[in-house]
């Protein structure tokens, strides 16, 4: 699987299948800045930071790290990646917890047997909604616990689409994990109320129409009734 371009200025350059079996799907954001929504499990970053380059983008101008939720195949690569760019990570204090105390477990660090230390956050979210300017661009996080306490969403408005970043919003919902399932049903619907014409979701793929965002969330809905 190779990188993809999801629209102009909003790419994919990781996941399961195109950098390592642990990973999460990674995306990149480049609004004169480069944003990453989330890193993998940490033995990618060589070929994520090549995947930047793939697209004619600087590896240099990544500044910002938005982690969505504690898991180790979302969080593992961070603390490289910082060290390589003096990017920063911003997730919400909920999760930010977890990564900071190093914990195996609520980070599923265990599951996928990956030695993961504790990863010191930079800035934390701590209400529902944050918004984050890079120039005269928007990015929004949206606090949508269920999979985890301190899962968040992103989306932004560009090139007149409105992409969503809904990284595990399908699960699993464990009680390990600290799932709830009467926030993520609030949290889908609030999702849903945005009607985004794109969905980059975290280990499903890429969905290409406000129709297929919203059947995609329903599913799942209809499914946990």
């Amino acid at each position: 699987m190779k990188p993809v371009e999801v629209i102009k200025d909003v790419y994919m350059i990781g996941d399961s299948g195109m950098t390592d079996s642990k990973d999460c799907s990674v995306y990149l954001i480049d609004v004169g800045e480069l944003i990453l929504i989330d890193t993998g499990a940490g033995d990618s970053v060589d070929k994520i930071v090549k995947n930047i380059s793939v697209f004619g983008l600087n590896p240099e101008r990544l500044s910002t790290i938005i982690l969505t939720h504690c898991h180790i195949d979302h969080v593992g690569g961070a603390e490289e990646l910082r060290k390589r760019f003096n990017a920063r990570i911003i997730m919400h204090e909920k999760d930010a917890d977890v990564v900071e105390r190093g914990d195996k477990r609520m980070t599923a660090a265990y599951w996928y047997g990956v030695d993961f230390k504790p990863l010191s956050v930079d800035i934390k979210i701590k209400t529902r909604e944050e918004k984050l300017i890079f120039g005269d661009h928007e990015v929004v996080c949206i606090h949508t616990p269920g999979h985890t306490p301190g899962s968040i969403s992103v989306y932004t408005d560009i090139n007149d689409k409105r992409v969503l970043f809904g990284q595990d919003i399908h699960g699993p919902f464990l009680p390990d994990f600290g799932a709830n399932m009467s926030d993520w049903k609030r949290s889908m619907e609030a999702l849903l109320a945005l009607q985004a014409d794109i969905l980059c979701e975290g280990h499903f793929g890429i969905f290409r129409s406000k129709e297929a965002v919203n059947d995609y969330i329903e599913r799942y809905l209809e499914e946990y009734g």
